[in-house]
């Protein structure tokens, strides 16, 4: 497989923001969302064999582990690095867009599922029925820009089609959207949302890599 990179660091999304993290961010996007904050995924990365990349997230000594990209389904070698990291213990996440069927990823593995906006420019991207592929423990993710999409965001949570017990993080678009506005419209409306900030990106600055 094609990873661009490996490291530990603070998990500064999902409900389990702030616990130490070992991260493998695979090369290679088929979406150009606007906000996209990992653009230099897209093309540069080494060539690694799934047992190197379990030795390196063996060495690096965390057991949390997340799988990122890019888009990490992109490439099919990373079902048997997370069936080889769940194999030895390791509690593994993988962060997806959402317009790749989840269908295949390990039921051990925790999926974080994004749901683009009409502001991401990839909504016509999403395959809508990994709504219906989520289990429990998976959360969902969606990164708004502004009011227009928290107000689609709010019609499509109160729609359904979100499993009601998973957990669903609004995130602001960072240095687009303000946080503050975005929890003043959800304390407003009430909605059964956890407000999700970019840790990392408030600990070592928006521009930081292997963090």
């Amino acid at each position: 497989m094609i990873v661009n990179e490996i490291f530990h660091s603070i998990q500064g999304e999902s409900t389990r923001a702030g616990l130490p993290c070992t991260f493998v961010r695979l090369t290679g996007c088929n979406l150009r969302c606007v906000y996209c904050d990992t653009a230099y995924a897209f093309y540069d990365g080494r060539e690694m064999t799934v047992t190197a990349v379990a030795d390196e997230v063996k060495r690096l000594g965390c057991a949390f582990v997340t799988v990122t990209g890019g888009e990490p389904l992109l490439q099919p070698e990373v079902h048997a690095l997370m069936g080889r990291l769940a194999d030895s213990g390791c509690d593994v996440q993988v962060e997806t867009s959402g317009a790749i069927d989840i269908t295949p990823v390990d039921p051990r593995v925790r999926v974080i599922l994004d749901i683009k906006t009409p502001g991401s420019g990839m909504m016509d991207r999403m395959d809508w029925m990994n709504l219906g592929r989520l289990r429990p423990g998976d959360e969902v993710k969606v990164v708004l820009t502004g009011r227009g999409d928290y107000e689609w965001a709010r019609e499509r949570i109160a729609a359904g089609g979100i499993p009601g017990d998973t957990p669903v993080l609004l995130s602001p678009s960072h240095g687009v959207l303000d946080p503050r506005e975005l929890a003043d419209w959800i304390t407003a409306d009430r909605l059964p949302v956890r407000l999700q900030l970019q840790l990392h990106k408030y600990v070592w600055g928006a521009d930081a890599r292997g963090v």
